[in-house]
């Protein structure tokens, strides 16, 4: 049996300060603990991945570039992001392998501006709303899409 490709979990903007963030909405792991979670998740269910974090959106171009080029999964939290950067949409779009959009927080229950998602139209699907249980649930979908 082949080994599956390595998936990328690319993080947006402001996640590597969780622990100074609304706990009420992003909950109370730093960014370390979260990608600790996300390791020992992706462990579980035999996947290998790669945890990533940037306040930077032309880094976050170049992570999925750099995806696409090597036909690599994504699990993304494009964050901020999410609501505006045409050039991360037009960047993940790209992507020929699965994409999964994962949230904290259920975008829909809070601000407006926040209720319309750039990135959705080019996703395999959406996981938002259970905390760091989104990037697990996210890793279950992406085993079964691999």
């Amino acid at each position: 049996m082949s080994k599956p490709p390595k998936i990328f979990i690319l993080n947006g903007p402001n996640l590597g300060r969780l622990d100074l963030r609304d706990s009420s909405i992003y909950g109370t792991m730093n960014f370390a603990q979260l990608a600790e979670f996300i390791e020992a998740e992706a462990t579980k269910v035999g996947l290998e991945v790669e945890v990533r974090q940037s306040d930077s959106e032309v880094e976050l171009i170049s992570w999925l570039h750099e995806a696409a080029d090597a036909k690599f999964p994504v699990i993304f939290n494009p964050a901020a992001f999410t609501h505006y950067s045409y050039a991360i949409r037009d960047a993940a779009a790209m992507l020929t392998a699965p994409l999964i959009e994962v949230h904290l927080s259920n975008p829909l229950a809070r601000e407006e501006f926040r209720h319309t998602s750039v990135i959705s139209g080019v996703a395999h699907g959406t996981i938002a709303g259970f905390g760091p249980d989104s990037y697990r649930l996210a890793l279950l979908a992406m085993k079964e899409l691999l």
